[in-house]
């Protein structure tokens, strides 16, 4: 193993932990889909084109999260990394890292069970906060 600071092993277990949450949208998503695509009758081929086949909301959110979870999530993966390997890693960028994790498990829970808009955009903006923080410490560090 590589010797990390401190700081840098807990911005990692916060990458680690979005990889995890994304895991379980996974497992959620396919737990929701498969049953409701056999009440509904949809085959698997008919899924090639996904939008083609209509699912209920509550299932369709599911996977809408996990969806979104292959969006800003993916850029804290290269900033939380970029922190990391150029040194900068410290309780600021640490607190901002964990805060954002935490904040897109909030809107997960959100998005996937009651789904209640405007609380999910107030939950997303504070994750990017977080993120934008770190984006930009990040990049004042470097230049």
């Amino acid at each position: 193993m590589i010797p990390l600071t401190e700081n840098a092993a807990l911005m990692l277990q916060a990458v680690l932990c979005m990889g995890l949450l994304t895991l379980i949208m996974f497992l959620w998503m396919y737990a929701t889909r498969l049953p409701a695509f056999s009440k509904a009758g949809i085959k698997p081929q008919a899924a090639k084109h996904p939008g083609t086949y209509e699912l209920p909301s509550s299932v369709r959110q599911v996977a809408d999260n996990y969806n979104h979870l292959f969006e800003a999530p993916t850029l804290f993966y290269a900033v939380s990394i970029a922190v990391v390997l150029l040194g900068f890693a410290d309780q600021l960028h640490v607190i901002c890292a964990w805060s954002y994790v935490v904040l897109r498990v909030v809107h997960s829970i959100i998005q996937a069970s009651v789904n209640v808009v405007i609380v999910r955009f107030l939950v997303f903006v504070l994750s990017w906060v977080a993120l934008g923080t770190m984006i930009v410490r990040g990049v004042l560090a470097t230049f």
